[in-house]
């Protein structure tokens, strides 16, 4: 069982720590101020957030079976609510690290779970060969014949004027 770490889930791991440390602190310093004190339900979030990204970070360091956790990822990406942009580009950048094949055969492996089996799709069948078909023997009318040959002559109508009695 080769479980090897890709480079791309050091990148992650890494990232992400450094993430977790930058929103704890960014959650501590928006607790410092008046404004953050006042809306300390929102400043507690990114502490949070960090604290689960520490946690995760420690996870993917060591060797025990973990997830690819793209809910942090996309909470991450949620951080620019808060003026974040260094938590938002470690989540887009999970994100898509996550969604590599060799990031996806580790955790597959790791975890246990048979990789998954890209199948092609199959070639399209040949195509029939073209049949001409046959010539027509007589041509259809021209426009102009076939208009004075359809439609009969029009009626002559009468004036609807009755004289008087």
């Amino acid at each position: 069982m080769n479980t090897t770490k890709p480079t791309l889930v050091h990148i992650i791991a890494w990232t992400t720590l450094a993430s977790g440390i930058v929103n704890i602190i960014f959650g501590i310093t928006a607790l410092g101020t008046f404004i953050g004190f006042i809306c300390a339900p929102f400043s507690v979030l990114p502490i949070v957030l960090g604290a689960f990204e520490l946690v995760y970070a420690a996870k993917l360091f060591g060797s025990q079976p973990v997830k690819p956790s793209t809910n942090l990822a996309v909470f991450e990406i949620a951080c620019i609510l808060f003026g974040n942009f260094f938590a938002m580009a470690v989540g887009i950048l999970s994100l898509v690290f996550y969604n590599d094949n060799l990031v996806k055969g580790y955790f597959a492996r790791l975890n246990g779970i048979p990789e998954p089996v890209t199948v092609a799709p199959p070639a399209p069948a040949s195509l029939p060969e073209p049949q001409v078909a046959p010539a027509a023997e007589a041509l259809p009318p021209s426009s102009e014949e076939a208009l004075s040959a359809e439609s009969p002559a029009k009626p002559k109508r009468t004036s609807r004027k009755t004289p008087k009695q």
